[in-house]
């Protein structure tokens, strides 16, 4: 088995970037209204499997300070797991317009997952947080992530590094 330092470094920064965003935005990355700035990252799969794996841990790392506690560390991280998987087979597509649906798995995934847990601990209805966490979810994949895919695509240097 052959491993590539590079990529396996660059997955544990993307981790370490998500954790420390997250983290240093808490008011904002938690809680039943989010704006989690670190799920701009969650394109990253569009270009990189590597980056799935970096997600992941980073999504498990910033959920220790989760008010949901250890059900957000598995459900939460799960999520994110998901949406980025989803990402990267988006990426490998052929679907002309992949990179408008590239932000959508990590909009949905969490909007139901997410949602579903806020609902079971807060104990209230299912569509009040499925909706709160999808319209943060979809400002932040759409309003950020989706220029940062076209500067990425732009940008000979950045999409070398990323394959």
């Amino acid at each position: 088995m052959r491993f590539n330092v590079r990529k396996i470094v660059f997955g544990g920064l993307i981790g370490a970037v998500y954790a420390a965003l997250t983290m240093v935005l808490a008011p904002i990355s938690y809680g039943e209204i989010q704006f989690r700035i670190a799920e701009v990252l969650t394109i990253l799969p569009f270009f990189s499997g590597f980056s799935v794996l970096g997600l992941f841990i980073g999504c498990i790392v910033s959920n220790i300070l989760s008010p949901i506690g250890p059900l957000d560390m598995i459900f939460g991280s799960l999520a994110t797991l998901i949406a980025a998987i989803m990402t990267y087979y988006i990426g490998k597509s052929n679907f002309k317009l992949r990179r408008f649906l590239a932000p959508l798995p990590a909009v949905v995934v969490n909007a139901v997952i997410i949602g579903l847990l806020i609902s079971y601990t807060a104990n209230i209805p299912f569509i009040i947080p499925a909706i709160q966490v999808g319209f943060g979810e979809l400002v932040v994949c759409y309003v950020l992530g989706l220029p940062l895919i076209m500067l990425i695509e732009r940008n000979e240097k950045l999409k070398n590094y990323l394959k």
